[in-house]
């Protein structure tokens, strides 16, 4: 609900009268709300934002604009921008029908014109943005993403916000290389498994990272390491001569988590993941 107030003036033979002041209120009939479906996002991914417009009153609204800031948020001297719009994603619904899709004026921020909503209806408008480079990041890191609905007919613009916050969780991958390439028969080679950790949280023993692999050829015998420290077989890990099946036992294998680190000048998040290594080294 808008308070409005007004006065009128009478002027006459250079005199001035006003007169009293009149109060009003305007209801306002159009709420809003926006939604991400997304609970946490990680750097890369995509979130999906919708914006809902409820007319209860008896007129329509036209030509509205919807004008949304992107997550902007204050860094150095300047701003920042962590997701960026995906082009050609935004739909509109009235009254739940698809309609033509509306114009988008602009990216930065994204600004999408030419919303209608219908008398005692609804509008629905969706459109799809990608966490960027200057997502934050972490633990604690989030993204509040802030539209402005505006337009002929609304007392006040309408502001509408939603936050997701950055996804604290172990995120693992393993890569696998050999060296040499080219080994002579009963010759020494090494395998070496990477395993990164491009989440922020660290893997743990109760975790419980296992890698298996089968060596074909057979390595017999065998040297195993972790993060450069020996490993015993039957403690750390076991192994099969016959069939060159090699297994870590559970519990052994632990790797530190990520650490973004946010460029203080671009304002760009660099990824450093958190890496362990075992090196399996045994003749052919």
């Amino acid at each position: 609900m808008a308070t409005f107030f007004n006065q009128a003036t009478l002027t006459y033979n250079d005199n001035v009268v006003n007169s009293n002041i009149v109060t009003g209120e305007i209801v306002e009939v159009l709420e809003a709300a926006k939604t991400a479906t997304l609970d946490t996002y990680s750097a890369g991914d995509e979130i999906t934002y919708i914006v809902s417009i409820v007319n209860s009153g008896a007129t329509a609204f036209t030509g509205l604009t919807i004008t949304d800031n992107l997550g902007a948020y204050a860094f150095g001297a300047g701003t920042v921008v962590p997701l960026t719009y995906v082009d050609g994603s935004v739909r509109y619904f009235s009254d739940g029908v698809l309609q033509a899709t509306p114009t988008v004026a602009d990216t930065q921020p994204l600004t999408i014109t030419g919303i209608n909503v219908p008398a005692n209806g609804n509008a629905i408008i969706v459109y799809k943005t990608r966490a960027n480079q200057f997502a934050p990041v972490g633990i604690e890191g989030f993204i509040t993403n802030t539209a402005v609905i505006s337009g002929a007919g609304l007392a006040n613009p309408i502001t509408v916000s939603e936050t997701v916050n950055a996804e604290a969780t172990v995120n693992l991958s393993i890569v696998k290389s050999l060296t040499p390439e080219t080994v002579a028969e009963n010759g020494q080679l090494t395998y070496i498994l990477t395993i990164q950790n491009t989440g922020v949280v660290p893997a743990g023993i109760a975790d419980n990272l296992v890698v298996t692999d089968t060596f074909d050829p057979v390595l017999d015998p065998i040297s195993v390491t972790f993060n450069g420290t020996q490993w015993t077989e039957g403690v750390n890990y076991t192994y099969n001569e016959t069939t060159g099946q090699f297994s870590t036992i559970a519990g052994q294998i632990t790797v530190p988590g990520a650490v973004y680190t946010q460029d203080p000048v671009t304002g760009a998040y660099v990824l450093t993941p958190g890496v362990s290594v075992i090196r399996v080294t045994g003749n052919v």
